[in-house]
């Protein structure tokens, strides 16, 4: 069992997350690098103080090429904004530090790819953060399709959906300006990389984009508030994705449904803790979806409670991403999702993006 210096650049919702993360994840999974956290980074002084305090690192600094450059910080998480990725991202790597980066790679198609070139060409670990495939549920589905325990896949639907735009008189804030804020930028990564993982590859979109308020209180929208995706998987099959920002009543739509030759699954995250699982077999008066509790069962399930339908968490899923990373680290074998497949998603939300303009089906390969 051995040390490592984390060092975490952004402070706020996701640097929480992922500083919580860091210091739980050695007692949860009892991993063999435990991390030290080391470094924390914001945009002033008083807040990288503040959260220094806050989350217990040993040092603060506004600068965050200081954070990288620091002989005791080992590996580099960024959870600051978009436009910031690239530039750490490539530094960190230069200097053979593995990075953890928050979703969606990069700011632009141009950032991603140079993020994918620069991890790759230094052999480091890299990962995206992707948590909501991480629950023991979604971990369960993809062994269950993988396995072919509901045959072969037909169909596939996903939303995420949430409706905090959805008043027409909530005000104009930050994420409701530039592309990157809005619901293509923000929540679509989500469930087009749920796509990705339960049904592989995609092959070609057919997108609408919109924006439905196009004025709030104190300003004007600049980005989109909701977008529907037709969309064909290289394996052959159909499927569609929903996501929004102004769906009024859900709160955390992260949601699929999964039909094969032989049964069926569906997933919500509002409910997190519970897969449902229909299997063409038996008599048809008992067919029907069973509701499976997660339990110590099921992946990474255990190591948090040894009781059947407890259940996990939110922080819990940012608990087992920080595991992952740390076994990428100490194994040296890459661990689902990397940045090529990150911006495997930019790809997507690119040929989607424009289908929407160009009005017709677009090749993601293309982009």
């Amino acid at each position: 069992m051995s040390e490592i210096g984390i060092g975490i650049v952004g402070g706020g919702y996701m640097g929480k997350a992922h500083s919580v993360a860091m210091s739980a994840v050695g007692a949860v999974f009892n991993t063999a690098l435990r991390p030290r956290l080391e470094m924390i980074c914001a945009s002033s002084k008083e807040s990288a103080e503040r959260y220094r305090q806050a989350y217990g690192f040993r040092r603060a600094t506004d600068d965050w090429r200081e954070l990288v450059k620091d002989p005791a910080v080992e590996a580099i998480i960024i959870a600051s904004p978009q436009s910031t990725h690239r530039q750490i991202a490539e530094a960190a790597l230069e200097l053979g530090k593995p990075v953890l980066c928050e979703k969606p790679l990069g700011a632009s198609m141009e950032d991603g790819r140079a993020m994918v070139a620069a991890a790759e060409a230094s052999g480091l670990t890299n990962m995206v953060g992707f948590n909501y495939v991480r629950t023991p549920a979604t971990q369960y589905a993809r062994q269950l399709i993988a396995n072919g325990e509901i045959g072969e896949i037909t169909w596939f639907r996903g939303e995420h959906t949430e409706d905090f735009y959805a008043d027409p008189q909530a005000p104009a804030t930050w994420r409701t300006t530039g592309m990157a804020n809005g619901t293509i930028g923000d929540l679509a990564p989500h469930i087009v990389n749920g796509a990705l993982a339960l049904n592989g590859p995609i092959a070609e979109v057919m997108a609408e984009v919109e924006t439905v308020h196009h004025t709030r209180p104190g300003g004007t929208v600049t980005n989109d508030d909701h977008a529907q995706i037709m969309c064909r998987f290289k394996n052959g099959t159909m499927g569609n994705i929903y996501v929004s920002r102004i769906a009024t009543g859900r709160k955390m739509g992260y949601a699929y449904e999964v039909s094969g030759t032989k049964g069926a699954i569906r997933f919500d995250q509002e409910d997190q803790n519970a897969l449902w699982l229909y299997r063409h077999d038996g008599p048809e008066a008992t067919r029907g979806f069973t509701k499976i509790l997660t339990g110590p069962a099921h992946p990474d399930y255990e190591p948090f409670c040894q009781g059947p339908g407890h259940g996990t968490g939110y922080q819990d899923q940012i608990i087992i991403e920080a595991k992952d990373f740390l076994q990428a680290i100490h194994s040296g074998q890459d661990i689902w999702p990397t940045f090529r497949d990150g911006h495997e998603v930019n790809r997507v939300l690119a040929a989607s993006l424009a289908s929407s303009e160009r009005r017709q089906w677009t090749k993601v390969d293309d982009f």
